[in-house]
């Protein structure tokens, strides 16, 4: 099985200069993370030295210092530094899923071409923490998924086509379940389709570290001096924004900002992150992950919808041994917001769903 990895690279050229001058985001982030270039050095496997040696080169080049050196505080970044990082994080956050999926299509098509394995799992399913965690515990098992990230109602199409086996698919708790079922009522058959149990997850407006404009509340965001950054509208985090304002009696167009968009938890994240927004809704963990503070707001059920028949297949058997062992649920205990529920556990449409019609 050939594995495909895809990754930015952050390449600098200056009119001057005929050549250009390849900088490390990530080391500088560990820098910025950490507070010292002895950790950055370590994690890049290079001497003191020689770290030091790469930023005075990099600084040079660009014109400006990247770092600073403080009395009793360590190895900082300059404001130009920083904006490098930040830059870097928004980057990775917005590609990061369209390049796994670039990778994944291209793995394909070169393995099918070579002598293969029949019982990969195709999974389509919204980008999300558990998710990725899930497929890092399925290679590390010896178990081949093809992973797609789509929307999650298109999971749901993909799923109609025989384009996958497994779709993934998130439903909010409490008032909002009905009519987040009835976007997708048409595609579930309670007949042929089951449901596979994996996590919840926490939803809500991510700020910044002690949320310097007092957002508590979904209320704060109509105030035109608030930045807003939104999910993209086929996602079904726009969606469930998009419930919850009408729930308010809230209109999106009356927001400043609505109509920017990302395309991931982590590239909403990382907008505010770098001061570009005040505040974006998602995922718990990617708040955490960018050091913002949470409000919560909803909780998420997310499973998985796969077509009854598959669940006697060795490889689907494989995939919920994994879901339902001890190492995924201390794995999603590790995840900010995220709650192992019910993982591994079939169930049909009806039960699954109990107290929505489908």
């Amino acid at each position: 099985m050939i594995r495909i990895e895809i990754e930015p690279v952050w390449r600098f050229r200056k009119d001057a200069h005929e050549q250009s001058i390849l900088v490390m985001l990530d080391f500088l982030n560990e820098i910025r993370v950490t507070g010292t270039l002895s950790s950055a050095a370590n994690r890049a496997r290079v001497s003191y030295r020689h770290a030091w040696n790469l930023v005075e080169k990099w600084s040079d080049f660009l014109g400006a210092p990247l770092v600073e050196r403080t009395q009793g505080r360590g190895t900082t970044l300059t404001d130009f530094g920083a904006k490098l990082v930040w830059a870097g994080q928004r980057l990775q956050a917005r590609l990061g899923p369209q390049l796994q999926n670039l990778a994944q299509e291209l793995e394909t098509e070169i393995n099918q071409l070579l002598p293969h394995d029949s019982s990969i799992v195709r999974v389509h399913a919204s980008h999300g923490f558990a998710v990725s965690k899930l497929r890092e515990l399925l290679a590390h098992a010896g178990v081949e998924i093809d992973l797609r990230y789509v929307s999650n109602q298109n999971s749901l199409v993909s799923l109609s086509h025989d384009a996958c086996e497994l779709a993934g698919m998130h439903l909010p708790q409490g008032d909002l379940r009905k009519r987040s079922i009835a976007a997708c009522r048409g595609w579930l058959t309670p007949g042929i389709h089951r449901v596979i149990g994996f996590v919840t997850r926490e939803m809500g407006l991510m700020v910044k570290r002690n949320n310097p404009l007092g957002i508590h509340t979904l209320d704060r965001l109509v105030d035109p001096s608030i930045r807003f950054v939104n999910r993209d509208p086929e996602s079904g985090t726009r969606l469930l924004f998009d419930q919850l304002l009408a729930q308010h009696g809230l209109a999106g167009t009356d927001i400043n900002g609505y109509e920017r968009i990302e395309f991931t938890h982590a590239a909403v994240a990382a907008y505010v992150a770098s001061d570009m927004a005040d505040v974006c809704f998602g995922v718990e963990a990617a708040a955490r992950q960018f050091d913002l503070d949470f409000v919560r707001l909803a909780t998420e059920d997310y499973f998985f919808v796969c077509r009854k028949q598959i669940l006697e297949l060795e490889s689907i058997k494989r995939v919920i041994s994994v879901m339902r062992s001890d190492e995924f649920r201390l794995a999603v205990a590790g995840l900010p917001g995220y709650r192992s529920k019910d993982a591994g556990l079939v169930k049909t449409v009806r039960e699954a769903l109990r107290g929505s019609e489908v």
